[in-house]
């Protein structure tokens, strides 16, 4: 049996393009994804990479033998396929490796109205479902039948949906009273080349723009703006033109991440208390999600502006079940995902960007002032460690820091561990990769140290 356990992930599917990923197994997939979700169509999606379009058009293959319609956006990014998925409140698969090098492709599955698939809510019932497809030998009765369906196959029909993408997300912000800004956007060589032009077109933003041909070999740096080096030439080229402020978009344009006036990264814990804040403008004393690695000043900001703070896991799966669960108007995370209640719970750093530059547009200082009271704490970034032993490593941090006084733990999503100080870090393993995952935060530069060296000394050891 085909060993599937490294290609499902906790809330996607993803792996190396003609290893991992393939015509036949995504065909499969798409088989199983239609008879999980059912109803009448699966609207499909897919980012620049060479191996998209293929893939995608195999995924239709599934879906359309068993006798369920698809409606095929083309080039998209992730945002727009959930906002497809919304507007049309139909199930809907994206193929995109978001931020992964150019050998990765991937899926990223949603039911109707953008609601998630994870491995809760559906994607080990594909899993399941693909395996017993692979299983059974192609010239086998029971397997065409499984493969290809009802004989009345479904159709495949194109939509073009940029500009209603656009629209929509115009009409969540207002821009139109703002001060004229000057932004540069590097997307990347990712999907942002093709939405950005088209949301920002007829706002009073000039656009200075780098990397937006669409290149799923990545010429210039990898589309991952979390990663310091890869904000590099963004950072030079807002300072070289005087700009009021950067964006960097991932490969799939779902995450935003910002730079200030001076080509200082705003972390995305600031980001998400900004726009918290925005929303509970609009809607005082609504619930705002953030997960256990964001700053400890996202939920004091919340609760100072009267908002309802709450705590959840990482992952986008994880934040759209709870707010769904709570009601929720909008949510963050410490890896530049936002997610809003307006968009059908679903993550658009778009949206995101879109806030800031309100923001930034609606009072006269610099980026740097306006984003300054959202900045308390010194933190370490995301440390990243290559470990054989994930669950020994995280039992020896446990043992190590259980014995201090005035130490709490939870193992909500890896170990959380609060220290009497004030200070606190998340060891989390990847869902990807054999890596451990260090986020540190403490008063200041010289604590995260501290506490930084301490752990990696036991991760490390």
């Amino acid at each position: 049996m085909r060993d599937l356990s490294g290609v499902f992930k906790a809330y996607d599917i993803r792996g190396v393009v003609g290893e991992q990923i393939d015509n036949d197994l995504v065909r499969a997939i798409g088989a199983a994804f239609a008879r999980l979700v059912g109803g009448t169509a699966v609207v499909v999606g897919h980012d620049m990479r060479d191996s998209s379009p293929g893939l995608a058009a195999a995924f239709a293959e599934g879906v359309t033998g068993q006798g369920l319609d698809v409606v095929s956006i083309g080039l998209a990014s992730t945002d727009m396929l959930y906002y497809a998925a919304g507007s049309l409140d139909l199930p809907g698969a994206m193929f995109t490796a978001s931020h992964n090098p150019a050998k990765y492709n991937g899926i990223k599955l949603c039911r109707a109205g953008a609601a998630p698939i994870g491995q809760d809510s559906g994607l080990t019932d594909i899993q399941r479902d693909v395996e017993v497809q692979l299983a059974q030998p192609l010239e086998s009765l029971e397997n065409r039948d499984m493969v290809r369906g009802p004989a009345a196959a479904g159709s495949v029909q194109t939509r073009d949906l940029l500009a209603d993408y656009a629209a929509y997300l115009r009409k969540l912000v207002d821009l139109a009273a703002i001060r004229p800004l000057k932004v540069v956007v590097d997307a990347g060589n990712g999907m942002g080349g093709y939405t950005v032009p088209s949301v920002f077109d007829g706002l009073p933003v000039e656009v200075v723009p780098m990397y937006f041909e669409l290149d799923g070999s990545f010429p210039n740096h990898e589309a991952n703006p979390l990663d310091p080096k890869n904000i590099v030439d963004l950072q030079a080229k807002v300072r070289e033109v005087g700009a009021d402020a950067g964006l960097a978009f991932d490969g799939d344009a779902d995450r935003c991440f910002v730079v200030d006036e001076r080509g200082e990264p705003v972390s995305p814990s600031a980001i998400t208390a900004l726009v918290a804040v925005r929303e509970l403008a609009k809607e005082p004393g609504a619930t705002v999600i953030y997960n256990l690695i964001t700053s400890h000043a996202v939920p004091e900001i919340v609760a100072e502006h009267g908002g309802n703070p709450v705590r959840t896991r990482v992952g986008h799966s994880f934040i759209k079940q709870e707010m769904a669960r709570t009601g929720a108007i909008f949510g963050g995370e410490h890896s530049a995902h936002y997610y809003f209640r307006d968009f059908w719970r679903a993550d658009t750093g778009m949206l995101a960007a879109l806030h800031v530059l309100a923001a930034l547009g609606g009072q006269a200082g610099p980026l740097s002032e306006l984003t300054r009271e959202y900045n308390r704490y010194a933190a370490s970034g995301e440390i990243n460690s290559t470990v054989a032993d994930q669950a020994g490593r995280l039992a020896a941090i446990k043992a190590e820091f259980s014995a201090q006084p005035g130490v709490t733990l939870d193992e909500l999503d890896g170990l959380t561990v609060q220290l009497p100080d004030g200070g606190w870090f998340n060891l989390r393993a990847s869902n990807t990769e054999p890596l451990l995952r260090l986020n540190v935060e403490a008063a200041d530069d010289a604590a995260v140290a501290a506490i930084r060296d301490r752990v990696l000394a036991i991760v490390r050891a």
